[in-house]
Order: C-alpha cells, then sequence, then structure tokens
C-alpha cells in the first residue's frame, strides 16, 4: 500500500508524537506566518491559526501535497488563556483553574493541494474537551508556576507533564488536550483519500 506524506506545519513534537501514534509518518515543515487574531470565541481562534499556518505553507507545495496545520488554546468561561510571559503570569493562570473544569480546543486545518482542476480541498474543524483540576495548596500552585513546565503552555500547564498528578479527569479526547485531537484527523484524511 503507497503511503502517503503528510505535512506537519508545526514544529510541536507532541504534535509529531502524536501523528506517530496512529501511524502517520510527518514531514516537517514550521509555518512563518504572522498569526492574525479576528475572533474572541476559542473555537473560531484555533481553527483560523489552524488555516493561516496550513495555507501558509500549502502555498509553495506542488500537487497532491497534503498539509496539516494545528493551534490549541485552553479557555476558562469562554476566556482565552495564552500561553504565559511569566513565572507569576503561569501561577494566575493555574490559580484561575484549580478546583474546576475549563475546556481545551484544538483547531486542525487539512489543506489537500489541487489536482486537474487547480483547486485546493480547505477542510478545517476543531475538538474541545473539558479537563477538571483538582484543589491544590498554595504551595502547590506556586511550585508549578515557578517550574519551567508551564512556560510557553496555552493555560500554563502540560498534561502530558508534572501537572497530571492535578488533572481528575477528562470529558472529550486526551489527545486533543495534548495538541492534536487524532481520531478527527485519521477520519478527515481519510474522507479526503489523504492516507
Amino acid at each position: 500500500m503507497e503511503k502517503k506524506s503528510i505535512i506537519l506545519a508545526s514544529g510541536s513534537p507532541r504534535r509529531k508524537e502524536l501523528l506517530l501514534q496512529i501511524g502517520i509518518v510527518p514531514e516537517i515543515i514550521v509555518s512563518h506566518v504572522e498569526e492574525k487574531i479576528t475572533s474572541d470565541v476559542p473555537a473560531e481562534v484555533v481553527m483560523s491559526l489552524a488555516e493561516q499556518k496550513a495555507v501558509d505553507v500549502a502555498k509553495n507545495m506542488p500537487e497532491g501535497k497534503v498539509i496539516l496545520g494545528s493551534d490549541t488554546v485552553v479557555a476558562a468561561d469562554g476566556k482565552i488563556l495564552g500561553k504565559p510571559k511569566s513565572h507569576e503570569e503561569a501561577y494566575e493562570m493555574i490559580r484561575s483553574l484549580v478546583g474546576r473544569s475549563h475546556q481545551v480546543y484544538t483547531g486542525v486545518c487539512i489543506v489537500k493541494k489541487g489536482a486537474a482542476d487547480g483547486k485546493d480541498t480547505v477542510v478545517s474543524f476543531y475538538d474541545e474537551t473539558d479537563v477538571q483540576v483538582s484543589g491544590m495548596t498554595e504551595a502547590e500552585i506556586r511550585e508549578y508556576a515557578d517550574s519551567e513546565e508551564p512556560m510557553d503552555k496555552a493555560g500554563a500547564y502540560a498534561v502530558q507533564g508534572f501537572f497530571a498528578r492535578y488533572i481528575e479527569g477528562l470529558r472529550g479526547s486526551y489527545a486533543n488536550v495534548m495538541g492534536l485531537p487524532v481520531h478527527l484527523v485519521y477520519r478527515k484524511l481519510k474522507e479526503l483519500d489523504a492516507i
């Protein structure tokens, strides 16, 4: 069976790992597009950013290539929590998540470069997972916020890291919280005859 190559428009080691886990060996070409956010609705934001990345990488690709872009945000009460710029900001974010549930949204865009008609197929979708964080002491919040793990992470935590000890449960896809809803990605790639 011929293996079709998928280009992942992301340098995220977690996204690459998730694709490998489901039998897809991606070629990595990181998008350097200047991201433009035009909404404050989490689902719209992640789909738009994923599409910007995928379309950016796709523009220089030959016919038949398949490019996958993705973006993840954490939201509490509908408000997006970005990546903390300082340990103090990480502390505030973690504190806002303690003892309650919040949502993780991952948007995905798949671009299949056009064939005979020259038109590209662009499919965007997202997944949402509810994450329940247990109670944490002040000392636990401070210890975690002062570590390096929350830096460069949406919502100031990594579900697959040290913070896992504070996650009571999930409703939805664990892979989605890591950064790529692989069950949906696989289904869409099959529908597009891309794998």
